[in-house]
C-alpha cells in the first residue's frame, strides 16, 4: 500500500517512527538520506539506528549504569548524525548537540553540564577535544568516539564505526529493536542556544516536540515521498533539525545533506540531489546570490535559463529566517521558485509564525495565537505598526517591544536543561519572553509580525543567537582592553552584525591589525564561535553606566556605526576576506548606506 504518514499507528516516538518507516512495504527500500556518494534507505536508517542503540546501551550500562543515558555529539552533517540520533530514539537517551564552533571552557563546560558519558565527535574537531580532554568529569577518554572523516589520526580503538562492528554487529545485519521504556515526553534531544551570562543554555525537545514541528511543516508544505530536502546548515542546530529533517522523515521523503554550506555547491547539490525545499538562515542566502552572480557574469538571462530553468531543477520551496526582501525576490526568481517561506520561532518554540504566499512583504507570517502580543517595557501591550505613504513605521517606539506569550502555558517550550533561573526568566508572571524584538501591523483584519532584532543582551546573527555578554567578555581578554560591550548592529542582508566598543587601559592605542590577530587566536585556539568575530569595533574614552554601574548598552547601540551620530568616533570595520580591520570613514558608511538601501533596509540605520 502507498506509504501515507497519516495512515501509521505507531507511538509518537522518534524509535517506533523510524520503525514503521523502516518496515513499511512502500517505503522500506526508499532513500531517507544522502550525503555525497552516501545513501541510506529507510531500512537502512531504520537498522543503523538500532545497532546504534545496542551500542550505546552496552557503552552506558559496561559504565555501570549510574548516571542519565546522555550522549554527546560535535558533528559536521553526516549520515551517522542521524544514526546516532535514531540510536538515542530507541534507546531512550538524550542527545546533546554540541555547537562544532564551540573551543576550550566553553566547549568543556557543555561537555560537563550534559553529563554526557559518550561523545562522538567529527574527526575535523578532535585536536580541540583532545585540548579539553583532561577537563571532561563524565566522558572516560575510552568512551570519545571519532568519527573518522580523514586519515589523519591514530585513533587507538576509538573509530566509531568499527566500535559498532566490533561490539555490536556488522552494518549490514538487521537486529531487534532494543528494549527500552521511551514515551513522548523522553527528552530526545537537547540543542543549545546562548544565555546571557556563561555557558549556552541547552532547550530540551522531547520525542512530542520534534515529530509535532516535522508533521506541521511537512504538512504546511505539502511534503511527500517525493520531496527532497537539503541540508547545509548545522543539523546540530534547530533551523536543520526542525526545518529540513524532520519534515522530510516525516512526509517519508529524502533529505539530502553536505557536511557544511558552501554557496559555490548550493547550484549543483540542488540540481544533482533533486532538490525541492531547502531550509535556511539569511546570510547564506545572499552568500548563494552572490556565488550565482559570479559564476554567470551577471547575466541574468544566463542565471534564468541555466539555473531556473535547468532541466534538473526540481526546487520549489525555502523556508528560514533573516532574509531581506530583496534578497528573497532574487532567490525567488532565479532558483525558480514557487515561494521563499520567511517564519519566526526559535529552539524553544513557544512563539513561531509561517509566511503564505500574499502576506505582506516583509513580514514573517500571520500571528493567530492571541496569545501572543507585544509588550513594551512595563508590560503593556504595543499598539500596531502606523504606516506613512512610503510604507514607514511612523509610531515606531510606541509599536516596537518584546515579542512575548501572555498564556498560563509555555507551548512546545519544555525548558532549559539543567538551568531553573533561566527558565524563570524566560516564563514568569505567566508571560513567555522571547527576548526578541517586533512589531504587529493589522492587515485586512490579521495581525503580521514584523522581527526587529534582538533586545540587548543577545545578538542574532546567520540564524543563531548566542549571548553579548560572552563576546564582550573574550574581548576583554585583550591585554589593551580594560572594559567591553558587546551588541547587534543593522545589516543589510540578514540579521544582525556584531558590534563591540572597547575601553582601553590609560596609555593604550587601538592596532587595527593585532586587534584582528587577538580575535582570529579567540576563534583558533580560545573559545570564541567564528560567528561571534566583532564585525565593527568602536574605541571610546568612557561609557554612560545604569545606576548599578552596568554599561548602558541601549545608546551604543542606537548609535551604532552611524558616522552621522558619530562623526569623530573612532570606527573599525571588517568584512568577508579581511585579514586586518580598516577605518570606518564617512565614505565606508556611504558605501555601506547605499547597501543598506538596495536591500530596502535603508529604515534600520536611522531607528
Amino acid at each position: 500500500m502507498p506509504f501515507s504518514p497519516n495512515s501509521l499507528t505507531a507511538p509518537f516516538t522518534l524509535g517506533a517512527q523510524i520503525e514503521a518507516r523502516g518496515t513499511h512495504p512502500e517505503l522500506a527500500q526508499r532513500v531517507a538520506v544522502r550525503q555525497g556518494d552516501r545513501a541510506w534507505t529507510y531500512s537502512e536508517l531504520r537498522n543503523e539506528s538500532v545497532r546504534t542503540a545496542h551500542f550505546l546501551q552496552s557503552r552506558l550500562g559496561r559504565q555501570g549504569g549510574q548516571g542519565a543515558p546522555h550522549v554527546a555529539m560535535v558533528l559536521e552533517n553526516h549520515l551517522e548524525l542521524l544514526s546516532l540520533y535514531g540510536g538515542c530514539g530507541y534507546a531512550g537517551a538524550t542527545l546533546f548537540g554540541v555547537n562544532t564552533g564551540l573551543r576550550g571552557d566553553v566547549l568543556a563546560g557543555v561537555l560537563n553540564q550534559s553529563e554526557a558519558r559518550v561523545v562522538v565527535v567529527d574527526e575535523r574537531f578532535l585536536p580541540e577535544i583532545e585540548r579539553v580532554r583532561d577537563r571532561l568529569e563524565f566522558a572516560k577518554p575510552e568512551d570519545i568516539l571519532v568519527l573518522r572523516t580523514s586519515d589523519e589520526h591514530d585513533l587507538d580503538g576509538r573509530d566509531f564505526r568499527e566500535c559498532l562492528s566490533q561490539e555490536v554487529a556488522k552494518p549490514d545485519e538487521a537486529l531487534a529493536a532494543p528494549e527500552a521504556q521511551v514515551t513522548p515526553e523522553t527528552n530526545l534531544m537537547v540543542i543549545y542556544t546562548s544565555g546571557t551570562t556563561g555557558l549556552p543554555k541547552g532547550i530540551n525537545n522531547n520525542h512530542f516536540k520534534l515529530l509535532a514541528i516535522g508533521m506541521g511543516v511537512g504538512r504546511n508544505l505539502g511534503l511527500g515521498v517525493d520531496d527532497v530536502g537539503y541540508a547545509c546548515m548545522p543539523l546540530f542546530h534547530s533551523n536543520a533539525m526542525f526545518l529540513g529533517f524532520q519534515p522530510a522523515f516525516f512526509a517519508g521523503g529524502t533529505l539530502a545533506m553536505r557536511e557544511r554550506f558552501s554557496a559555490s555547491q548550493f547550484v549543483p547539490d540542488v540540481l544533482r540531489y533533486g532538490v525541492t525545499y531547502w531550509n535556511y538562515v539569511g546570510e547564506p542566502v545572499h552568500y548563494i546570490l552572490g556565488a550565482i552572480d559570479k559564476q554567470f557574469g551577471g547575466d541574468e538571462a544566463r542565471i534564468l535559463a541555466e539555473v531556473a530553468g535547468h532541466a534538473d531543477n526540481r526546487l520549489r520551496y525555502a523556508l528560514g529566517n533573516g532574509a531581506s526582501p530583496p534578497d528573497i525576490d532574487r532567490f525567488t526568481e532565479w532558483l525558480g521558485l514557487e515561494d521563499m517561506l520567511e517564519l519566526y520561532g526559535s529552539t524553544e518554540a513557544a512563539i513561531s509564525t509561517f509566511r503564505r504566499i500574499g502576506d505582506p512583504r516583509g513580514s514573517v507570517g500571520e500571528v493567530s495565537d492571541p496569545a501572543v502580543q507585544i509588550l513594551d517595557e512595563q508590560g503593556r501591550e504595543c499598539p500596531p505598526a502606523e504606516l506613512d505613504a512610503d510604507g514607514k513605521i511612523v509610531n515606531y517606539a510606541e509599536a516596537v517591544g518584546e515579542i512575548c506569550r501572555v498564556a498560563p502555558d509555555t507551548s512546545l517550550f519544555q525548558g532549559y536543561y539543567k538551568n531553573e533561573n533561566a527558565n524563570s526568566s524566560k516564563y514568569r508572571d505567566g508571560v513567555y519572553h522571547s527576548g526578541d524584538l517586533g512589531h504587529m501591523l493589522l492587515h485586512e483584519g490579521r495581525r503580521y509580525l514584523y522581527f526587529d532584532g534582538r533586545t540587548d543582551d543577545w545578538i542574532r546573527k546567520d540564524g543563531e543567537n548566542f549571548s553579548a555578554a560572552q563576546v564582550a567578555r573574550l574581548v576583554q581578554e585583550h591585554p589593551d582592553v580594560m572594559l567591553a560591550a558587546a551588541y547587534g548592529v543593522p545589516c543589510a542582508v540578514s540579521d544582525e552584525l556584531v558590534m563591540v566598543a572597547l575601553k582601553l587601559r590609560p596609555g593604550a592605542a587601538f592596532d587595527p591589525a593585532e586587534f584582528f590577530r587577538f580575535c582570529e587566536g579567540q576563534v583558533e585556539h580560545g573559545s570564541m564561535d567564528r560567528k561571534w568575530f566583532p564585525d565593527f569595533v568602536r574605541v571610546v574614552e568612557e561609557f554612560e553606566y545604569t545606576q548599578t554601574q552596568k554599561v548602558l548598552v541601549r545608546y551604543l547601540k542606537q548609535q551604532h556605526f552611524d558616522r552621522r551620530r558619530l562623526p569623530e568616533a573612532p570606527l573599525y570595520f571588517r568584512t568577508r576576506g579581511d585579514d586586518r580591520y580598516r577605518d570606518f570613514d564617512a565614505a565606508a558608511f556611504a558605501a555601506l548606506q547605499r547597501q543598506f538601501e538596495a536591500a530596502e533596509r535603508g529604515d534600520l540605520l536611522d531607528r
